[in-house]
């Protein structure tokens, strides 16, 4: 433990800097967007309009997120739940994922304070409520599915494109494509979380915890499914990485299958 905290404490932070950075403009976007007093919400009456331009402003600061230096360098999960899932797979070592995780929640409350002290009230708006994810017209089961299919799709497509060379250095856009998608299409159903950190970031202070236990339960199971059945169809042995996006600029503290190539 001490060793791992010793020698990959930069990563640590990188990933809680990560999750904090996206809580931010999470915040800042849905209070554009979505708060009554805001001109924007006003010239854009339509909730399907306003989800397609927030979903495209987080699908691009995820894309910004993950390709950016301290990205690459962490392997931007930025969410429990693809650690989790990578440390199953084997490529990321117990230590690691432990501080992962703990980073990921720390940062993901730390940007919502950050983003309180900025936004104000305004943030704490009813129509706002600090950006949280709560289940829509399907309650509590329709979420789960929801956030079960949307986070096996995500994971499925970080593996299957990651690990072929021609396609891995897209990963990140498609990460990204993915982000913007679900939050115009899902976010509905579920609030499009697929991330326990980011959730329970928003519940603290909103003090809402409406079924916490779906985006505690919910991505973990459907990324770890999709991780299932890559293995099944590809083998292990062709992940190559917990990173979204390898690069030999930054250094590597997963179990790597590019320093075996």
């Amino acid at each position: 433990m001490v060793s791992a905290l010793r020698r990959h404490w930069p990563e640590y932070l990188m990933e809680a800097a990560g999750l904090g950075l996206f809580m931010v403009s999470a915040c800042v976007v849905t209070v554009l967007l979505e708060h009554p007093a805001s001109a924007a919400h006003t010239a854009l009456p339509d909730p399907l309009a306003r989800r397609g331009l927030i979903g495209l402003a987080m699908g691009l600061t995820a894309i910004a997120l993950i390709y950016s230096p301290w990205g690459q360098r962490s392997g931007a999960h930025f969410n429990p739940s693809v650690t989790l899932t990578f440390f199953r797979l084997g490529k990321v070592a117990g230590w690691d994922a432990v501080f992962y995780v703990l980073a990921q929640f720390a940062g993901g409350l730390a940007g919502i304070i950050v983003a309180a002290a900025i936004l104000g009230a305004r943030l704490a708006h009813p129509s706002v409520k600090y950006a949280a994810t709560l289940p829509g017209a399907l309650g509590a089961a329709g979420a789960f599915i929801a956030e079960f299919v949307i986070s096996l799709g995500l994971m499925t497509m970080v593996l299957v494109v990651s690990n072929v060379a021609g396609w891995a250095r897209f990963t990140g856009l498609g990460a990204g494509a993915l982000v913007a998608a679900y939050i115009t299409v899902e976010a509905p159903l579920s609030g499009m979380s697929m991330n326990p950190a980011r959730t329970l970031a928003s519940a603290v202070p909103a003090e809402t915890w409406i079924a916490l236990w779906v985006y505690f339960t919910a991505p973990l199971l459907g990324m770890l499914a999709a991780a299932e059945v890559y293995r099944r169809l590809e083998g292990g042995s062709r992940i190559r990485c917990a990173k979204l996006h390898h690069t030999d600029r930054a250094r590597c503290i997963f179990r790597c299958g590019y320093r075996e190539a």
